[in-house]
């Protein structure tokens, strides 16, 4: 039976990309789409979701706009990643099929309220304020969750927006704070895994070979935002960062990690935002997140290129 999800995104290319293997996947039923500011603004956000619903030929998604700014600070966005749109680099048609007019954070309470408890897992790719403050407004969802599979944080690969933090986390570290500590089981795909998913030149070259126009969509989205990531990390490709979060719903066994407890840092101006992963058991803190560490890079890309040939 197809697992029941919500994507809670900022799509950002990658989003993008997960959004479609998600969409092209029986293993998976998307509920709802809901969109947060984060990579770019939530105007965008919002916009972004739906031109990658119709691209996947799915204008019947609900694509609901949610938070605006995160829970206590200014928001900080990656238009120097993503481009200006979020999607910079194919030439992009506007959406026809319309936002829903409820707020995501509504649509994430009524369809935990309404879902059997255990049935629903919630998929954020970007910031965590949608999800928190459906947690902070409506307690009784919380454990109703089936399970959080998130794109964000980081251990041995530190951070990418400041020394010491990851962007998703450090956008909203009070979020990530509820989040981690809500109870509900986490499994996380920290840059620790999505440095090691590199959109090598072989790999976009097979999206590109799939003649089609999502094929081709893929290929020159990866184009566009791997130049910022091989010039900073000197590496073959980027990191398709948030397909990690889909692709462990569908194939699990590609992935490795270890259950460790994972604290926010909130209060630090030198480490705000850090995920602090006890990988090594070193303190006595209850375990509370599955931290992966490892992926098969090249089944990854062979189900990413498989299922997005579907379209």
């Amino acid at each position: 039976m197809a697992r029941k999800i919500i994507i809670d995104t900022d799509p950002g290319q990658d989003d993008a990309v997960a959004i479609l293997l998600a969409l092209t996947s029986p293993e998976v039923e998307v509920l709802g789409i809901t969109a947060v500011a984060g990579n770019v603004p939530l105007e965008l956000t919002a916009k972004n979701a739906r031109i990658v619903c119709e691209l996947a030929g799915r204008p019947d998604v609900k694509v609901f706009a949610g938070c605006d700014r995160p829970l206590r600070h200014t928001l900080v966005t990656a238009e120097h990643v993503h481009g200006k749109t979020g999607l910079d680099g194919p030439k992009l048609a506007d959406p026809v099929m319309p936002l829903r007019p409820e707020h995501a954070v509504d649509f994430i309470i009524d369809t935990l309220r309404a879902e059997p408890t255990g049935t629903v897992t919630l998929c954020p790719l970007g910031p965590l304020t949608n999800i928190a403050t459906a947690f902070e407004k409506a307690p009784d969802i919380v454990g109703k969750v089936q399970e959080i599979v998130l794109m964000g944080g980081a251990y041995f690969q530190v951070g990418n927006i400041t020394p010491a933090a990851e962007f998703n986390i450090y956008v909203d570290p009070e979020a990530a704070d509820i989040v981690f500590k809500s109870g509900r089981p986490i499994t996380v795909m920290p840059l620790d895994v999505t440095h090691k998913a590199l959109t090598t030149a072989p790999r976009v070259q097979a999206f590109r070979d799939l003649g089609s126009k999502a094929g081709t969509m893929v290929a020159e989205w990866t184009d566009f935002f791997e130049r910022f990531d091989k010039e900073k990390y000197g590496s073959a490709g980027a990191p398709l960062h948030d397909p990690c979060v889909i692709g462990y719903l569908i194939q699990p066994d590609l992935f490795q990690g270890r259950h460790v407890n994972v604290e926010i840092e909130t209060q630090s101006d030198l480490t705000r935002g850090m995920t602090v992963a006890d990988w090594w058991g070193v303190t006595d803190r209850a375990k509370n997140a599955m931290f992966m560490g490892d992926l098969d890079a090249d089944g990854f890309f062979a189900l990413l290129v498989e299922r997005i040939g579907r379209l």
